[in-house]
């Protein structure tokens, strides 16, 4: 946790922030939030679960100015890994080598982590700060996806400070192809069984004479 920050939700909740609240009658619900701590700083079970099924995530990061930039990453489920609880890791794969987010941390450590879970419409909010790091082959060797066809470039080492589990408000549901594959093949078996069960039950009855 940042020690600058009183409590771990004033990491997104600044004096403006809660002023806006205030003005707009939210302020006191979460006040009463912030009585009891605030949110998470460490990564619970339930959190290191959902992690470890994500595919798709959302990296942000800022100049030492404040210009923000999103990054898209992504992997077969468990490319994110929980190294302990406080810290989130990942091969950083090679992309279009324009290095904006390493850069970015090297000026700005500061980022924030989003993650969404379409099918179950759960996302989660991720604050702390982040480090690239280059030439360690056995970290790399040790979080690097099996199987996997992409090059590793290096790692990417997230400590938490906070999180937050959004309400699944507007959010989509969606499906994986290969889930939609998955449950289209368990439909198209299913079928076939009925059809063939028509087929043999139809075999049994005896047709009626025609008028």
């Amino acid at each position: 946790m940042d020690m600058g920050h009183q409590i771990s939700s004033d990491v997104a909740f600044t004096p403006t922030v809660k002023a806006i609240q205030a003005r707009k009658g939210s302020r006191a619900g979460y006040a009463q939030m912030e009585r009891r701590g605030g949110w998470e700083t460490k990564i619970t079970p339930d959190l290191a679960q959902f992690i470890a099924a994500q595919r798709s995530i959302f990296l942000a990061t800022a100049t030492a100015d404040g210009q923000p930039y999103i990054q898209h990453r992504g992997g077969p489920p468990g490319f994110l890994r929980v190294i302990d609880d406080e810290t989130i890791a990942f091969v950083d794969f090679a992309g279009n080598r324009q290095f904006i987010s390493q850069g970015n941390l090297a000026d700005n450590p500061k980022a924030h982590l989003f993650l969404i879970d379409y099918r179950h419409r759960r996302r989660v909010k991720i604050w702390g700060e982040a480090r690239m790091v280059e030439g360690d082959d056995a970290l790399v060797a040790s979080l690097m996806p099996a199987d996997y066809r992409a090059r590793p470039e290096q790692v990417l080492l997230f400590t938490v400070h906070a999180w937050d589990a959004n309400c699944p408000q507007h959010i989509p549901v969606r499906f994986d192809a290969e889930e939609v594959a998955a449950l289209v093949g368990e439909r198209d078996a299913r079928i076939r069984v009925l059809e063939t069960e028509v087929a043999r039950l139809s075999g049994l009855v005896p047709r009626t004479p025609d008028a």
